[in-house]
């Protein structure tokens, strides 16, 4: 019910969310100014997938008059995804909406299974809303497109909108938000992800007014790493950080309140299902971090037991997938899960090592780093990133094929500056060498003051093996005058 002005569509049923039906819900209202259907009446529309939207006219004496309605065709001539039924009296509709409906789902359904052939992985869209310019936005998108690869994730399109200002709600404007849908409704897309996080609010917003999945950059980070968790150190720590990230997005779902408490002074409504969950977040949370507290006692206990031995410890460090897991398992002979997509190894693995002056060390491979990653995330890794500050030496290890070589570099150091670890030595080590030019190679070696190898080719390490005898003898020495 509205009134002359507009009316507010409460929210609607999400049972259908995902698939490839409509909404299941036919909106039919009144128009007191005799006009046909809207702007804003085909927007909701499509954002909400309706199966129809219809319009009575009312004449001067408040009687009814034509009817204006619409719908969704998935594949209409010139890509026009609404087609228009031609205004009629009433009960003279030239449809048999229920056929017509029956008729429409059916073609979503044959359209998907066509563009799927038997593939089940997420079909998404990535989206970017951001004041950057282009060439900040696109390799912005090229990372959240690996890392949606990573995932198992079908990449069917993008979409970009540049703003001066973000807008709070939506992020972008409707008429953008009605493109997206319908990007989505001609690839088949299930899935909206957000380069950039979104707050809970605008994550309400858009699945409401969507009828699609919408998840952000960091939510995804914390998918692949669920994943990729093998350990049960790395479980703890994954679901940690998801508990985090899930507690403030805690939304009311219930329509009614559960009425949990009774008695003399204690009638009233009780707990919300909403507080239950939160309760039972934050008593799981409670458990997990005092199991996180234990590993991280269990690792210092270890870490002593090396020092005992007198065993320097070397720790492999850098962004992402620039081939450190290859570079200890070539150091070492190690298995270490090595693919080439974002964080293949996140559990770390720490193997001895013999230089070539008969000196033994530990190395060990740590979790990849990448841009902006979610501080909950990088909080509840706390127990596995403080291995680090044991490290007497860091190896840096970097992609010299990366086009964003050096905003990966940075990215690292100023990781490693909010861990309070940037005053570790470190050792510049550029890898994929094989995939440049050599000049190019020596070049950025001297830049960083580096070495250049290939992880795969162990006959490239000699020199950096030597660097790193070199730098523990004169550590070693530093600490005797000291």
């Amino acid at each position: 019910v509205g009134d002359h002005h507009s009316l507010t569509i409460p929210p609607l049923p999400r049972g259908r969310a995902g698939l490839p039906r409509l909404a299941g819900l036919r909106l039919v209202h009144t128009h007191l100014d005799a006009s046909p259907l809207s702007r804003e009446d085909l927007t909701d529309l499509l954002l909400l997938k309706l199966d129809l939207m219809a319009a009575v006219e009312t004449d001067a004496d408040g009687l009814p008059g034509r009817v204006f309605a619409a719908h969704i065709q998935p594949h209409g001539e010139d890509g026009d995804l609404l087609d228009l039924i031609p205004a009629h009296r009433p009960g003279q509709s030239p449809l048999d909406c229920a056929e017509l409906i029956r008729a429409l789902e059916a073609e979503l359904a044959r359209w998907r299974q066509a563009h799927r052939a038997g593939d089940d992985r997420d079909r998404a869209i990535l989206v970017s809303v951001s004041a950057e310019p282009r060439h900040e936005i696109d390799p912005s998108l090229a990372e959240l497109g690996a890392l949606a690869a990573s995932a198992d994730i079908d990449v069917v399109g993008t979409v970009v909108q540049r703003v001066k200002t973000v807008k709070p709600r939506f992020l972008m404007g409707k008429g953008k938000l009605s493109e997206l849908v319908i990007a989505s409704l001609r690839l088949g897309a299930d899935l909206i992800v957000f380069d950039r996080d979104l707050n809970p609010s605008q994550v309400r917003s858009l699945t409401e007014h969507t009828a699609l999945r919408v998840i952000d950059r960091t939510q995804l980070i914390l998918d692949i790493f669920a994943r990729r968790a093998k350990s049960r150190a790395g479980k703890i720590q994954v679901e940690m950080a998801q508990l985090k990230y899930l507690l403030p997005r805690l939304s009311v779902r219930d329509d009614s309140l559960s009425r949990l408490s009774g008695g003399i002074g204690l009638r009233g409504p009780g707990e919300t299902k909403l507080e239950i969950d939160r309760r039972r977040v934050r008593e799981r949370m409670g458990r997990l971090s005092a199991q996180i507290d234990a590993l991280s006692r269990q690792r210092k206990a270890q870490r002593k037991k090396r020092v005992r031995h007198d065993l320097p410890v070397i720790s492999i460090v850098g962004y992402t997938n620039t081939g450190k897991s290859t570079l200890l398992n070539t150091l070492t002979e190690a298995r270490v899960t090595a693919e080439d997509r974002l964080f293949a190894t996140l559990d770390p693995t720490s193997r001895r090592l013999r230089l070539p002056r008969d000196r033994q060390v530990i190395i060990t491979d740590t979790v990849g780093f990448i841009r902006d990653l979610p501080p909950d995330l990088l909080a509840a890794f706390a127990a596995t990133l403080e291995q680090l500050r044991e490290a007497d030496l860091l190896l840096h290890v970097m992609d010299l094929s990366h086009p964003r070589l050096e905003d990966q570099a940075t990215a690292v150091v100023d990781l490693l500056e909010k861990l309070d670890l940037g005053q570790i030595p470190t050792v510049a080590v550029l890898n994929k060498m094989d995939l440049v030019a050599p000049s190019l190679a020596r070049t950025l070696a001297r830049r960083h003051e580096g070495v250049s190898i290939s992880a795969p080719d162990p006959g490239t390490l000699g020199p950096l093996l030597h660097v790193i005898d070199q730098r523990l003898s004169r550590l070693e020495s530093r600490a005797r005058s000291a």
